[in-house]
């Protein structure tokens, strides 16, 4: 049985992605101790949220399978059943990477109603 680990309050767990090696011009970057630490991510599991987020309307905005992009300080790294996990708080993260052709966003998503201007 494999072991998991479920975050409390407003954490997620992340599994690093190994980052693209391969440039857009086809230039192969060899591994190296210069490589700075993955900073995306796939969200294996959220945690519930905080007790004030439900009075006040708020849902985790992260779900499991989104890619994320987080900074290379976020959070903490542990290890279970020798994968390597990110645990962090939500707030921590810097974004999700919607590529296109991608699921439509959840309905509770203020940019799936129009309610959200980004061209301002």
């Amino acid at each position: 049985m494999r072991d998991q680990l479920r975050p409390l309050f407003d954490r997620v767990v992340i599994k690093e992605l190994d980052p693209d090696r391969v440039r857009r011009s086809g230039l192969l970057v060899p591994p190296g101790d210069h490589v700075p630490p993955p900073q995306h991510g796939i969200v294996l599991d959220v945690g519930p949220g905080v007790d004030w987020w439900q009075a006040q309307g708020l849902s985790m905005p992260v779900g499991p399978g989104d890619h994320v992009v987080f900074p290379a300080s976020a959070g903490v790294w542990v290890e279970v059943d020798e994968e390597r996990l990110l645990v962090c708080r939500v707030g921590e993260l810097l974004g999700i990477i919607e590529r296109p052709g991608d699921a439509a966003p959840r309905s509770d998503d203020p940019r799936a109603a129009g309610d959200v201007d980004l061209d301002d």
